[in-house]
């Protein structure tokens, strides 16, 4: 459960503590808009990944199936600054599918709490092979960090990329090489 009046407290004890006035006019509010802010953006924490992945469909191929550019944001564990980027998601199906929304709802699940990226493209392709059962799988992020961008060596621009690759696709590197060409990489 979120606890939005101790966050509420936390942003006040924040503000006194940037030499700022939490009584002043344009602040009277801002605790409680950061504790709804945080509840949404921490959602992800109380949903659970396999009630997206419960309804599948029957199929009688079992050809890779790539959902790309699904854009996502999150927030770093380390700093609670944004990240924020595309994930990529293909699987080869072992006669079910599930409706292709429900990946991009996967995707938030995972995001939508404080996170790492590497752990969540581990959690993203665990979630899938666990759920669906489907022969491989493999999850593709792209991510921009603020902790990077804004603070520290402060480079703005700089993408981090991660990959996690399960089952089949990891024993057969053509069908991983299918997925990088689907993307558009070669």
């Amino acid at each position: 459960m979120i606890d939005q009046k101790k966050i509420e407290q936390a942003v006040e004890l924040l503000l006194e503590g940037i030499g700022e006035d939490p009584g002043r006019a344009g602040l009277i509010e801002t605790p409680a808009r950061v504790a709804r802010m945080y509840a949404e953006l921490c959602a992800g924490k109380l949903d659970d990944a396999s009630k997206h992945l419960a309804r599948t469909f029957s199929v009688s191929g079992n050809d890779l199936v790539i959902e790309r550019d699904i854009m996502f944001h999150s927030l770093c564990e380390h700093h609670l600054l944004p990240f924020f980027g595309h994930v990529h998601i293909g699987y080869v199906p072992c006669g079910r599918v599930v409706g292709l929304s429900k990946l991009a709802r996967l995707v938030e699940v995972f995001a939508r709490r404080l996170q790492l990226q590497e752990r969540m493209t581990a959690q993203i392709a665990d979630a899938l092979m666990e759920q669906l059962a489907p022969q491989g799988v493999i999850v593709m992020i792209e991510a921009e960090h603020l902790c990077m961008a804004m603070r520290g060596v402060a480079k703005p621009g700089t993408w981090t990329t991660t990959l996690a690759v399960r089952g089949i696709i990891e024993q057969d590197p053509e069908i991983e090489q299918r997925f990088f060409r689907m993307l558009g990489r070669p």
